[in-house]
């Protein structure tokens, strides 16, 4: 049994995307070469590794138990070539970092714009998620880094307060809801909203609670960007849930109303999580994330410690849905 380096990233990239297709676009190779080279490590196991079906693949026993050691490989090879790099042979590091609706618009562009500048050599694998997918991403050894809703349960994780990220109500000038200090969705609940598209970790977030308490909201438009949704606000379309630091950003210019949530589940921080030691590159990120992370006495002892050792206490809060 002989596997490479580069048969077992791409079993990897297959076992995670649930797609031979989408495995080999991941790992840069045509369907053809990545589909010869997965019946290869098949044929040289003497067992499938993968369940073919219509609408993908899924993992065998043996496929999931080669998943679980190729991550521990690629992950010492990852931490070999970061412990190198310093050395200054010159070897590029690669990040996988995992982040809520939030956290990619509004906090990790700025973050990542001024890291990658200072660090040539480093590249970075950013992709949306629903912050309990990303926790289970994080045990599960798929990514490096998530940047997630302390909502979701953090049992096993080494975290860091990340941003404080308060939810808000907007609503037009002269609104009936504008002269309000605060509301509770089940207030508010019966009025037309605007959102994010379906799939985006926010509005999943925001239906999560709107269904438990009874009131499920009704949509008049959904749209991709924060600035859309405070736009379309303004025109008097709907009222909006968004966080405050983007209606902040928007509402004069679209011309909104901020109305505080008073849900206990809108006042929310973003969490910046790891799971065990990570390659030195991947820990400069880390650092250089939290440098203008909340440095409050209350978040350095809710949370455990985030960097490169992995070291504090972890958190493990009641665990909610998703954010």
């Amino acid at each position: 049994m002989r596997f490479d380096l580069t048969d077992l990233r791409l079993f990897l990239n297959v076992h995670e995307t649930g797609s031979i297709t989408a495995g080999a676009r991941r790992s840069h190779m045509t369907l053809a070469s990545a589909s010869e080279r997965v019946r290869g490590m098949e044929d040289a196991l003497g067992v499938p590794l993968l369940l073919r079906e219509a609408r993908g693949v899924e993992a065998t026993p043996a496929g999931r138990t080669l998943a679980h050691h190729a991550r521990l490989v690629l992950g010492q090879i990852d931490r070999m070539r970061g412990e190198l790099d310093h050395y200054g042979l010159g070897l590029k590091g690669h990040v996988r970092v995992l982040c809520n609706t939030t956290a990619l618009s509004e906090y990790l562009p700025a973050v990542l714009g001024a890291f990658l500048k200072d660090h040539p050599r480093i590249s970075v694998d950013l992709e949306e998620r629903l912050s309990h997918e990303i926790a289970d991403a994080l045990r599960a050894g798929a990514c490096d880094i998530g940047v997630l809703a302390d909502s979701a349960d953090l049992h096993g994780l080494h975290a860091r307060v990340f941003r404080h990220d308060p939810l808000t109500l907007i609503v037009p000038q002269g609104h009936p809801l504008a002269e309000r200090a605060q509301v509770l969705l089940e207030e508010v609940a019966g009025h037309e909203f605007v959102g994010l598209v379906e799939g985006s970790a926010l509005q999943e977030h925001i239906a999560h609670h709107a269904r438990r308490s009874g009131r499920p909201l009704s949509y008049r438009v959904r749209l991709r960007s924060f600035d859309a949704v405070c736009r379309m606000v303004g025109q008097g379309v709907g009222i909006a849930i968004v966080p405050r630091v983007a209606a902040a950003r928007y509402a004069r210019a679209a011309g909104v109303r901020r109305v505080a949530l008073a849900d206990g589940w809108a006042a929310r921080d973003l969490v910046l999580c790891v799971r065990d030691d990570l390659p030195a590159y991947a820990a400069e990120l880390v650092e250089y994330a939290l440098r203008d992370a909340p440095a409050s006495p209350e978040a350095s002892g809710r949370t455990g410690r985030a960097g490169a050792g992995g070291r504090g206490r972890t958190r493990s809060p009641t665990p909610q849905r998703p954010g």
